[in-house]
Formats: structure tokens, sequence, C-alpha cells
């Protein structure tokens, strides 16, 4: 049991910040993000017997959307709303100068402003593939969908995000 959890740290922890981030993304709550992911890794903990190796990365991003579609849908069936700073909390980290956090900070919310604009199938693969890097079997694994719709939707999404860019 010890080697075992030894195991699960290594490979699953590294990964952490990534799950976090797609949680942070798909459900825009900070604090509900932290409770996904939680109950994310003690889902992957539990079931790291049955993971087949290779990259855990997709394997662990596939438990944390499945939790938040979970989460989601406790949700909607309680009928609770983030709180607004919740919704707009940046996801930026602080700079050397505070000009060049200041300016930054203002591209990152409009960014993240227009990130959330997008519907959850786009914005999801989106977040996959340009903050977390996921190739697009990864993505496809992930999501539980056909590669060329992960690449329909991903070109869909950056379209979108354009569109919405020039927009605003």
């Amino acid at each position: 049991m010890d080697n075992r959890r030894r195991q699960f740290e290594a490979q699953a922890l590294p990964h952490l910040d990534a799950a976090y981030n797609l949680a942070r993304w798909l459900s825009r709550s900070p604090a509900d993000a932290e409770d996904i992911v939680q109950e994310a890794m003690l889902r992957a903990f539990r079931a790291f017997d049955g993971f087949r190796g290779g990259d855990i990365k997709p394997w662990l991003l596939a438990i944390v959307r499945n939790c938040w579609r979970n989460a989601s849908a406790d949700t909607r069936r309680r009928g609770h709303a983030p709180l607004p700073e919740e919704r707009d909390a940046p996801l930026l980290s602080d700079e050397p100068s505070p000009e060049a956090a200041a300016a930054q900070a203002s591209e990152g919310r409009r960014l993240n402003e227009v990130i959330a604009l997008l519907p959850n199938e786009f914005r999801e693969v989106l977040v996959l593939r340009e903050m977390e890097d996921l190739s697009y079997r990864e993505i496809a694994d992930v999501t539980g969908v056909p590669i060329g719709t992960v690449m329909s939707r991903l070109a869909r999404a950056r379209a979108l995000l354009k569109e919405k860019w020039d927009r605003t």
C-alpha cells in the first residue's frame, strides 16, 4: 500500500496544477475547482490499480472532467451560482514590476472573460490544448470524443475566441 501511494504521488502530483487549471476553467470558481481536484485525486488514487501506464496526465484530467460534470449536475439540482468574486478572480501570478503586472492583469482578465464566453465544449478543448499542452489524441481520451471532433472543436474555439476578442 505504501509503495502504491508513493507511485501514485510520483506520477500524479506533478500534474496537480494542470488538474486545478482545468477544473478552474470548467467550474469558473476557485473554491469549486479545489473541491473538484480533491475529489478527482481521491478517485484517481482509488482507481490507480486500473491505470494502464503511459502518461498519467490525460487519465487524471479525464477524472477531473468527470468530477466537474458530476459537481455541475449537483449544482444545477441545488440551484447554486458562484459568487461574483469567484467568477471574476484572475488566474494570473505576480509579476516583478507593478506596471507589467497591471498591463498583464488587464489583458489576462480580458482573455479570461473572452474564454469564459465560449461554450463548454469549445472552452474545454482550448484549455486542454493551449494551456495544458495536451495532444489531440490525449484531448480525445480526456473528453471521450473522436480525434476529428477534437480538431473541429479546437478550430471552432479558436475562431470564436478571435471573433469575440475582436468585438471586445
